[in-house]
């Protein structure tokens, strides 16, 4: 994400020059003094993105703080939901509209959201016990389902290989995760239950949709063979409860944030040269003291080589994968960043915070090695 240069002194006359068909620069030129022959500096910003401009505030639809946005799999939209008890439908691209608002979608804050990966469909979790499937298409209501016996925390889908059948795990303050059918036509009975014993914070499907990895107030993360129906192992590490579970892009590892501000990366192959399994402890996103669960996210547009996490001072950290070096530490919000997600095409990372907007910014394309 770009920051814009400083201001000019008031003496010097600032012009903008507008952009060509193509948006890989913009220049702007910097007067020193009030005769425009003398022109002080021209300088150019490179542009990574086919965004409209390196930064775009994405504000006015929610009144209260935003828990949960993502890309959909094509980067050409954009949903958010809120404590407010709503969801938000943006575009990614110019004009950036706002183009559908579910409001009072839950009767309770709506925790956590996930797009279909195949069908025009949108999951919503909430702390209502409930679970939606919503057509985006129509805004209309698909499917309704009484989930769990608590408050529901976090949803993930994954396609069940070879079936063609997309699978949602709901993660529950009643210790319980449950796997149902996704689709417009699937069961109300869930296809499977595996109970943690203490409540559960957030989940992730393994890359082949055989296994879940399940974070939980006892600070492990618990991994369950969707084959066997029972726990195979666990992740520790953690001095504090894992807030997300996001998988890399290639399905080697798992980033997992946590209350402790420690953000780890597991390595979830199948052998690990690590006994601990530990690839990486980064530092930098604090959790801060009011226990909300924070939505890390890998880039996608080169393969993982960077992760995300949003924290309780307000701004974004973005580190290198392989070096555990922090790349960037983004301003810009007025609340605790709550959820970032990366564009699934473009070097495009999306913010959400307790302030009730979202960030669009650009950042520099990772370099091959």
């Amino acid at each position: 994400m770009s920051k814009r240069g400083a201001s000019p002194p008031p003496e010097g006359a600032l012009i903008k020059r507008a952009r060509s068909g193509s948006p890989v620069t913009s220049q702007m030129v910097i007067s020193s003094g009030n005769d425009d022959r003398q022109k002080g500096l021209i300088r150019t910003i490179k542009r990574t993105s086919s965004l409209e401009a390196p930064i775009i505030s994405l504000s006015g639809a929610h009144s209260a703080e935003i828990l949960s946005c993502r890309f959909d799999p094509t980067g050409q939209n954009i949903a958010a939901c809120s404590t407010d008890r709503s969801v938000s439908l943006w575009r990614t691209y110019p004009p950036n509209t706002n183009y559908g608002l579910l409001s009072n979608h839950h009767k309770a804050p709506i925790l956590d959201l996930q797009w279909s990966l195949f069908s025009p469909l949108l999951y919503t979790v909430s702390a209502d016990h409930f679970l939606f499937m919503t057509d985006v298409t129509t805004g209309k209501r698909a499917r309704k389902i009484r989930a769990h016996r608590g408050i529901i925390n976090a949803l993930d889908r994954t396609m069940a290989g070879g079936a063609g059948i997309e699978l949602l795990a709901t993660a529950s303050d009643d210790g319980t995760v449950r796997v149902w059918e996704g689709g417009d036509e699937g069961s109300r009975q869930s296809v499977a239950v595996f109970e943690v014993g203490c409540p559960v914070t957030s989940v992730c499907w393994s890359a082949d949709g055989q296994s879940v990895y399940i974070g939980a107030l006892d600070n492990e993360i618990h991994v369950y063979d969707m084959r066997k129906n029972e726990q195979v192992y666990t992740l520790s590490g953690h001095t504090d409860t894992p807030t997300s579970l996001s998988l890399s892009p290639n399905g080697s590892y798992l980033l997992a944030p946590s209350f402790s501000s420690q953000t780890f990366i597991y390595d979830v192959r199948p052998f690990s040269p690590s006994p601990a399994r530990i690839h990486r402890v980064l530092q930098g996103a604090p959790a801060g003291f009011e226990n909300t669960l924070l939505k890390g996210a890998w880039s996608k547009d080169d393969e993982g080589r960077r992760v995300a996490v949003g924290g309780a001072d307000r701004m974004v950290c973005i580190w290198d994968v392989e070096s555990g070096r922090i790349l960037y530490k983004l301003p810009g919000h007025k609340g605790t960043v709550t959820s970032v997600d990366f564009h699934p095409k473009e070097p495009i990372i999306l913010t959400g915070s307790k302030d009730g907007t979202m960030l669009l910014g650009e950042i520099e394309p990772s370099v091959s090695v």
